[in-house]
């Protein structure tokens, strides 16, 4: 089943789609979403990795990481929350600057949905794109495995926190 996206209806050529059941609570998925610390860990499919990160969670509040190659190279995206409800959506985008500001290359806007379930929580992603080139370049660069694997890695951080 796919759930409304929070910024309007789906379109196929702008936008793209994870959704998944996972076997953890939604108050641990909002928290490795929302704390730096967290967040570091699971972030970039391996072996990149995160090594720097800055979140302040309120609308206009910054969303910033820098994502490490496994060759050493960095790539900071900065951008801000747009709407924030705890434990049930998160959305962010890097087409505006902390402070609504704007950005002067925005790539996409981000829209995370959690819903609790019987057995964990129910989590939709969404990546929404201005063109359907930017849809296209996003789905080459792996969103799906790459998206799929972060969610892996997430679950995983956040199941060995909870022992």
């Amino acid at each position: 089943m796919t759930y409304p996206s929070p910024l309007g209806p789906i379109d196929p050529a702008l936008d793209l789609v994870l959704e998944r059941e996972i076997p953890v609570p939604v108050e641990l998925v909002w928290h490795a979403w929302t704390t730096p610390e967290s967040l570091k860990h699971w972030f970039c499919p391996a072996p990149w990795s995160v090594s720097a990160c800055e979140i302040d969670v309120r609308p206009g509040g910054i969303f910033s990481t820098t994502m490490r190659s496994p060759e050493g190279e960095e790539f900071p995206n900065v951008g801000c929350y747009l709407d924030v409800v705890p434990n049930e959506r998160l959305v962010f985008t890097d087409a505006l600057l902390p402070g609504f500001r704007p950005a002067p290359k925005p790539f996409f806007t981000a829209a995370l949905i959690l819903q609790p379930t019987a057995t964990g929580t129910r989590y939709t992603a969404y990546a929404i794109h201005a063109d359907e080139q930017g849809r296209k370049t996003h789905e080459e660069m792996g969103f799906h495995d790459g998206w799929g694997t972060v969610v892996d890695q997430m679950v995983a951080h956040i199941q060995a926190t909870m022992n």
